[in-house]
């Protein structure tokens, strides 16, 4: 049967169902977050007489941690959103569902519930216990990338009539560009997020993307670096290697995280973050926090032959150039400056001095008198003078336990003759 694409389906308001095409490419809904995208199209469906009982959108990512992301609508209830995690069971229920094979089909296809014996899908979270008959799911496909999917069901006892269907492709291309720009907006801020950082990524976005755009930037700054990487990754295979960086990242980077601090860099087995306050003595706080935090995970992760694998920290207060270098269209966004090198300097010092953190005296200098003792005068490569550094009066053990009552010991001015130490 030939249908003509200017006439509404029977029994269906066209007027209604051309309001919902126009508000889904309105400004109103491009402002929308996804749950009120899934409630205002659910009311308004409803309203041009379309009997939907549950409307669950099942938009793809392009994520590390999350493999998509379930919005789902029903009258009178709140919107329901479910991020989906690689490897989760729902994703095993998922695999049989018509939601799966209208993605790989790029079909629409329509299920009865109540047709056979119930199949796993139909106990996900989003369709389990709802009494609904008929399932109408489509695919929403985007140019390239993953194609998502969306279920448009009811509870009705007979189902969709074949006029509801026809109404309910006639707005699909509307929804399918909706969730395409959503997808490609929400990819776009996911990967920048994740390879440059949230702080970086919003100076990209807002249009920093010049050669030579740089700005300077006063920040507390933390370089972690795991002990004997080289020895490791030339004895053990590459795979466990690469299992022995995920473990070591997965304890320093939350802990960088948690404090507000961004990863600019991974440099191997190197960890460079930095912490940006209004206040440099609340930066100087958090950086320490991580420090402790990462130090003390570190310690109690195991190695595979049961030796703590341990790690150098350093700390540092400055100011540096924070924009962008490289050449042509190959573009990093970095930390360059003199308060960089230093910091990179006093991260070798860790290592030839057996301190597991040290400090800059402009950092310990902005926190609490009683936090930090003179660790020596330390010859730095590149550095005319000796610069003196500073560790903390806890030992290593007590890292951990940074935020509990503390006695007093003294002042950094009490502290111990400083010692010379030449790093290799």
């Amino acid at each position: 049967m030939t249908r003509n694409p200017e006439a509404a389906p029977a029994g269906i308001d066209p007027h209604a169902i051309l309001d919902v095409v126009e508000w889904l490419a309105g400004d109103e809904c491009h402002g929308l977050d996804d749950a009120g995208l899934v409630a205002g199209l659910g009311r308004r469906l409803q309203a041009a007489g379309l009997p939907i009982d549950r409307l669950t959108l099942h938009l793809r990512t392009l994520h590390p941690e999350i493999l998509g992301r379930s919005i789902a609508w029903s009258p009178g209830e709140p919107v329901e959103i479910h991020d989906r995690e690689h490897g989760m069971d729902v994703s095993a229920a998922f695999a049989g569902s018509p939601l799966r094979t209208v993605m790989e089909r790029r079909e629409t296809l329509g299920v009865r519930f109540d047709e056979g014996p119930e199949e796993p899908w139909m106990t996900i979270d989003v369709f389990r216990g709802r009494g609904l008959v008929e399932m109408m799911a489509v695919p929403l496909c985007n140019l390239d990338g993953p194609v998502s999917a969306a279920a448009f069901c009811t509870a009705r006892p007979r189902g969709f009539s074949d006029n509801e269907r026809m109404a309910l492709e006639r707005m699909l291309p509307a929804l399918r560009t909706v969730c395409e720009l959503r997808t490609l907006r929400q990819t776009e801020l996911t990967l920048l997020d994740t390879y440059i950082g949230p702080a970086t990524a919003r100076r990209i976005l807002a249009g920093k993307v010049r050669r030579g755009e740089v700005e300077t930037l006063e920040a507390a700054f933390l370089l972690c670096d795991l002990h004997s990487f080289t020895e490791l990754s030339n004895r053990l295979p590459a795979g466990a290697v690469l299992d022995l960086l995920s473990r070591y990242y997965d304890r320093v980077v939350p802990a960088i995280a948690a404090e507000g601090g961004e990863v600019l860099k991974f440099m191997g087995d190197g960890v460079l973050a930095f912490f940006h306050r209004e206040q440099a003595v609340a930066a100087c706080a958090a950086a320490l926090r991580s420090a402790l935090s990462s130090l003390g995970a570190l310690d109690r992760m195991r190695g595979k032959e049961g030796d703590p694998l341990q790690a150098s920290i350093a700390l540092h207060f400055g100011a540096v150039s924070y924009g962008n270098i490289g050449s042509g269209q190959r573009l990093d966004f970095t930390l360059v400056g003199p308060d960089i090198n230093l910091l990179s300097r006093i991260e070798t010092a860790c290592g030839a001095s057996g301190h597991p953190l040290l400090m800059s005296s402009r950092f310990a200098g902005l926190l609490p008198a009683d936090r930090s003792r003179a660790a020596g005068h330390f010859a730095l490569k590149g550095f005319a003078e000796p610069a003196e550094l500073w560790s903390l009066h806890e030992p290593p053990w007590c890292y951990a336990d940074f935020h509990r009552p503390r006695p007093s010991q003294g002042t950094a001015a009490s502290a111990p003759e400083a010692v010379t130490v030449q790093p290799v």
